[in-house]
């Protein structure tokens, strides 16, 4: 295993997480719409459907962290060190959210369940937006600039220096917000597809979650066409390498369009996932009974989600620009681990199947008895 191919082998699973981490955001989704659930048995059906699911997408978040780190430390430092206020922010949200589950019907609650309710929309909204904003930054760039030199400087030994706004910038750009937006409204409409599979025995609220649905959804569709049609119009860079080191860097007028063409695998995930969302999507919103629809809008999901890693990292593309000095851009190349990390990691990953088989057996288990309102009512264990 060369190098070369261990860093194309590591950009793959971390576009793997990144996929998956995108799908199971259908619980920050279901957090979202607490404060607009109507009733109090509403509002515990979402949170108790939801609860079941969240250890996961928090698990994922950390693991798709953990992955990035150790693989291409270099991004890991620049990203999370320099724009720090914006993974503060998501941080902070996931945090309460834990806190919110374990607290919100615990006995001796001094703050009451409303408090933790609004806890858990605040991350479901900014949750999703601001990892939205994140991943925005691979394909858009960030204000940075990387001198490896600095590491010679005892005082100061900071690889990346970072806009003196460290991430705020970035939450406010239009094109990352459009991102972000599409994720939010893709996680409401796939946490209405998992509740209509999940939660049984009314149908009055069957019917709201189509209608949310529906609706959700058509804003989602609204927003990612937009996403798509500024990434596949965008300039991008193209870098001329010599092993790690960045010979130059050129702007490519549609990169990303031209990214899709050369790699068919991408395009092909892309046109697939679309078909299976939409699909998903619209069979849900007007079948007569249709409860599987989570299954197709999760798995394109993730396949849209690794195609877009795909055309960020693969084929001389920086996946993370710098805005500053294109030169100090961010590839797989120049910010990955060494040889000797990516291969023992690598032994590490083959876990990774079983892994997920274990997930897929503990989420069959947790479902295989639907939620209802009575059973939730007598259940000794809900959120």
């Amino acid at each position: 295993m060369t190098l070369e191919y261990l860093q194309n082998y590591w950009w793959l699973l971390v576009s793997v997480l990144g996929g998956i981490l995108v799908f199971l955001l259908f619980v920050q989704g279901g957090q979202s719409m607490l404060l607009t659930a109507g009733s109090k048995l509403r509002r515990d059906l979402i949170v108790n459907s939801m609860g079941s699911k969240w250890e996961l997408t928090f698990t994922t978040l950390v693991t798709f962290g953990g992955a990035a780190f150790a693989s291409f430390p270099l991004f890991y430092s620049t990203s999370f060190g320099g724009a720090y206020w914006l993974w503060i922010l998501i941080l902070f949200s996931f945090v309460v959210q834990a806190v919110s589950y374990e607290f919100r019907r615990k006995k001796g609650n001094l703050y009451g369940t409303r408090t933790y309710d609004i806890f858990l929309f605040l991350n479901g909204c900014v949750g999703c937006i601001l990892l939205g904003v994140a991943v925005s930054m691979f394909f858009f760039g960030a204000e940075f600039t990387v001198n490896k030199g600095n590491l010679l400087i005892g005082s100061a030994p900071v690889i990346s220096q970072w806009a003196p706004t460290h991430g705020f910038e970035a939450i406010f750009n239009w094109k990352n917000l459009i991102l972000g937006i599409a994720v939010l409204f893709l996680a409401r409409t796939q946490a209405c597809l998992y509740m209509m599979n999940n939660i049984t025995d009314d149908p009055d609220f069957f019917q709201s979650l189509k209608g949310k649905a529906f609706i959700n959804g058509g804003i989602f569709l609204v927003f990612f066409l937009w996403f798509l049609g500024t990434l596949l119009t965008a300039d991008g860079y193209t870098v001329i390498s010599e092993g790690i080191r960045t010979k130059s860097v050129e702007i490519t007028p549609f990169k990303y369009y031209h990214n899709y063409m050369a790699l068919w695998p991408a395009l092909a995930c892309l046109t697939i996932g679309v078909v299976a969302v939409l699909f998903g999507w619209l069979k849900s919103c007007f079948g007569k009974h249709f409860t599987k629809g989570i299954w197709f809008t999760g798995i394109g999901t993730f396949l849209v989600v690794a195609s877009l890693f795909w055309v960020a990292g693969y084929n001389d593309t920086p996946f993370y620009p710098s805005l500053l000095n294109p030169a100090d851009s961010l590839t797989i190349r120049n910010a990955s681990s060494s040889e000797f990390t990516l291969t023992a990691m690598s032994y590490v990953s083959i876990l990774i199947p079983f892994v997920l088989a274990y997930i897929a057996y503990v989420w069959r288990s947790m479902d295989k008895k639907k939620l209802t309102p009575e059973g939730l009512e007598s259940s000794d264990h809900a959120y």
